[in-house]
């Protein structure tokens, strides 16, 4: 039955956390939909009854062509919508896993330079700074510009140049098979190059108190979640951390918000925010910042309701009501898929360069008579750029000139080839 609407629509709960997922995964792609709460249309309810046997399998995702999908992974949905899962070839010059701002960088330079370039990204293109708000520190752009727009400026000049980009895939492994490098995907593709960035960034720190786990994506958010600030207009929220992208994310509650409440462990915002943040915080009417304080419990039934506290001082208790809770507390690596592949230092952070001599010796198994370039890993042909390399400084600007400059060493590995 094709039904009478034009467009993407998604049926769900607001406090439904595939819901959410949905939702954030098509709005980072730029995937235009329309959203509508079940408990607001008792007919789109009775339709989601009857297409997915229970209005507790959210959510349902109708298409113009009169097909729908219940409850999608963000592959099945990409799938759907068109974007590129798979890879056309099967050989590359240079393939990159993860399209945050250094991977993006890293493709723009080595397909306009000829390399046959395809980018590999697990969720959307922008990484952890393409969630961001508003980035007001980033060189050309004096009134700041959001961390999306900047991801999509940066993902349509990579294309224009002929990079290839696949979106949900995930890489779970590489391997050396000389003069090849290989990525294996979670689905059981494996795709051939001859050479790889691992610029995959950060993943966000978990929260691990009593019952945040229950309540993420009904109230409980890692990062902005700018798709769901809009439901707690004029109502009380949190944003758990002290670094800049929780400075980020309170100012941008702020429209929204009646109060935004910052919880800092620090005894001030200033050890671990740009000053410029620290100033508009404080300039905010509707922001408070309590200090010295941790989250020990989140507590609702099926929603956020309140979260409790402890005073690091003094160890006392307080509960505080919020509608929501964004937790910006750090991130760990993504390494996993190089897990025994390249070294790490103690914290998961890929070593490159002069950064693998240990008391002068070449990295474990190293049988160049060269050294490592400068961006490559302990195994030739693969470089790290971006958070995940060990002595990165965390910051955008950093990460485009760390997978701009890698094609350097990149091309200069190519030619040993």
């Amino acid at each position: 039955m094709r039904l009478p609407f034009d467009g993407l629509r998604v049926i769900g709960g607001k406090w439904s956390p595939q819901s959410y997922g949905v939702k954030e995964f098509l709005s980072r792609n730029h995937v235009p939909y329309q959203w509508i709460d079940i408990d607001q249309d008792a007919p789109m309810r009775e339709l989601v009854s009857s297409l997915s046997g229970s209005v507790t399998r959210l959510p349902v995702v109708l298409f113009p062509d009169g097909s729908h999908l219940v409850a999608p992974t963000n592959l099945a949905l990409a799938d759907k919508v068109g974007l590129r899962t798979r890879a056309d070839q099967p050989f590359y010059d240079l393939v990159i896993v993860g399209g945050g701002p250094a991977g993006l960088a890293n493709a723009v330079y080595g397909a306009s330079e000829g390399l046959r370039t395809l980018l590999i990204e697990h969720n959307a293109p922008g990484g952890q700074a393409g969630t961001s708000s508003r980035i007001e520190n980033y060189l050309g752009f004096p009134a700041g510009i959001s961390g999306a727009d900047l991801a999509q400026r940066a993902t349509a000049q990579a294309r224009r140049f002929g990079v290839e980009m696949l979106t949900a895939q995930e890489v779970v492994g590489l391997r050396r098979d000389d003069p090849f490098r290989i990525v294996r995907l979670a689905n059981g593709a494996e795709i051939s190059c001859y050479a790889i960035l691992v610029a995959a960034g950060m993943a966000v720190r978990m929260l691990g108190v009593a019952g945040v786990a229950p309540l993420i994506g009904a109230g409980i958010y890692y990062g902005a979640a700018t798709t769901e600030a809009a439901i707690y207009r004029g109502r009380d929220v949190c944003v758990v951390g002290g670094a800049n992208s929780a400075g980020q994310g309170a100012l941008f509650f702020t429209r929204y918000a009646r109060r935004v409440i910052m919880l800092v462990r620090d005894k001030s915002l200033a050890s671990s925010m740009s000053q410029y943040l620290v100033n508009r915080i404080a300039a905010a009417s509707n922001i408070e910042v309590l200090t010295r304080i941790e989250v020990t419990e989140a507590c609702g039934n099926g929603h956020l309701e309140q979260v409790v506290l402890r005073d690091l001082d003094t160890s006392e208790p307080r509960r505080i009501d919020v509608a929501a809770m964004f937790i910006f507390i750090g991130a760990a690596p993504r390494s996993e898929m190089v897990s025994g592949v390249v070294e790490c230092d103690e914290k998961g952070f890929i070593l490159t360069g002069p950064d693998l001599f240990q008391s002068g010796r070449k990295p474990r198994g190293w049988t160049l008579d060269r050294d490592p370039f400068l961006f490559e890993t302990s195994t030739p042909g693969v470089f790290a750029a971006g958070d995940v390399r060990a002595g990165s400084n965390r910051r955008v600007a950093s990460a485009v000139g760390e997978g701009s400059a890698a094609i350097y060493t990149i091309h200069r590995y190519l030619e040993t080839v």
